[in-house]
């Protein structure tokens, strides 16, 4: 007999609880039935413990399944023991039973996880929301410790990801906003949990994706043991509070249901697999679509926190939306959006560029990272030579482009890394383009 240990919260964010019954999946029972014979099929698995892991339930509530397709003769007993599977009795399908599978195949591909119910999703997400994270200074200063901000940074991002609510970065390029919403990421070191599918109306959609989360290392689980040490329901992944990034590709078709017309199944959109997480939308304004319209289709989820999905039927219905959404821009919000879409916005914060004397800090510290000794007549002529031809404005990301520069020099020319006046000539010259009229 198998005993499921009780549920216990990992990193303060309570875990979804396995099954005991099949009553207790919420899921049809035909439906329930018909991935477990797909994926026997289709993976070629014959032992309860082996599909169990397949399908990712309860030994015990597999056997409850198993034992419902016997009665309905799509399965039999092989008679015969399984030595790779602790001596258990093999199952296998039934003519009856690959003819099923094969119709069932032909409605839908999917196989595998069995989904979650998009109403006990629902609980879950209320569990692990990011709007209950607690962020202190303290550890938002240690995920910016890689970054030099100014000193009131800090108190504007504090209270903007504390709340989990919107917020808009906005100033002239290259002075970190990107890596600044990377450390907001940083920042959130709990983990919570992602499904593999959710189930609505019968249509199974993927969420779990490889690519955006990042599964935390997997506990033993051997489903033969009498006490097993999963605490949570396999149905889902244990993962990192999952960031997702969009640039300049963004667009409004990007945040529907994927439907696969030959596979028959959907996909989550990138927004529902950034749940608990974080969405940033970068370079805002460089997207085909107008930035307006981006803002106008996130209003629903940001004022309501749900968002609207359509089926292929064109049925629509309703899921969760918690997710912290950075918008990221080099203009000027008056210049994209109307006052009603900055009202809706709650937080707005102006990235600037650095002063002189933070400037010289980044500078000072991209050169002992890069192991290029500081030289003093070198920056005074940066300074007072070269800056004034640009206004004296200073950006995040010029000190590592001329010390990178100069590093490039140093090894075409054969020398050691070093920084003199006439590379820093050389380096400043690739970092802006002079304005001239090319004759065609």
């Amino acid at each position: 007999m198998n005993v499921q240990a009780p549920a216990t919260a990992v990193s303060g964010v309570q875990p979804p609880p396995p099954p005991r019954t099949l009553t207790e999946m919420q899921l049809s029972i035909v439906m329930m039935r018909d991935i477990l014979i797909k994926t026997m099929f289709r993976k070629n698995v014959d032992a309860v413990t082996a599909i169990a892991r397949a399908i990712c339930l309860p030994v015990n509530v597999t056997q409850e399944l198993v034992d419902i397709a016997r009665g309905q003769k799509l399965l039999e007993a092989t008679g015969t023991l399984n030595a790779n599977s602790g001596n258990e009795m093999g199952y296998q399908l039934t003519d009856a039973g690959k003819s099923r599978a094969l119709d069932a195949l032909a409605q839908s591909e999917y196989y595998g996880a069995m989904p979650v119910p998009l109403e006990v999703y629902r609980e879950q997400v209320m569990r692990q929301s990011i709007r209950k994270i607690e962020i202190t200074r303290a550890e938002l200063t240690r995920a910016m410790g890689h970054l030099i901000l100014p000193p009131n940074l800090i108190d504007q991002l504090g209270p903007a990801v504390s709340s989990g609510r919107s917020m808009l970065m906005y100033g002239p390029p290259g002075n970190g906003k990107s890596s600044i919403s990377n450390g907001i990421r940083d920042a959130m070191g709990d983990k919570i949990y992602i499904p593999r599918a959710i189930e609505y109306a019968g249509a199974v959609i993927t969420v779990y994706d490889p690519i955006v989360h990042s599964a935390a290392e997997e506990e033993n689980d051997d489903p033969t043991t009498l006490r097993r040490r999963r605490t949570f329901d396999s149905r889902y992944v244990r993962c990192q509070r999952p960031t997702v990034i969009t640039g300049g590709e963004l667009s409004l078709k990007m945040l529907d249901l994927v439907y696969n017309a030959t596979a028959r199944t959907y996909q989550a959109p990138l927004q529902l697999k950034s749940s608990g997480g974080i969405f940033i939308i970068d370079d805002l304004g460089r997207q085909a679509e107008p930035p307006q319209a981006i803002v106008n289709r996130w209003i629903v989820p940001l004022e309501e926190s749900r968002d609207i999905l359509a089926l292929q039927s064109g049925e629509k219905f309703e899921v969760p939306f918690d997710t912290l959404v950075i918008f990221s821009t080099n203009f000027h919000p008056n210049e994209i959006f109307d006052k009603a879409a900055l009202r809706r916005i709650f937080f707005k914060i102006k990235i600037d560029g650095p002063d002189q004397q933070n400037f010289l800090k980044i500078f000072a510290l991209i050169a002992r990272k890069k192991g290029i000794p500081l030289d003093e007549a070198s920056l005074v002529y940066l300074l007072n030579e070269k800056y004034p031809t640009i206004d004296n404005v200073y950006a995040n990301y010029q000190p590592v482009f001329l010390i990178d520069q100069m590093l490039s020099i140093c090894k075409f020319e054969g020398i050691a890394p070093q920084m003199r006046p006439d590379l820093i000539d050389r380096a400043w010259a690739n970092m802006f383009v002079r304005d001239e009229k090319i004759v065609k």
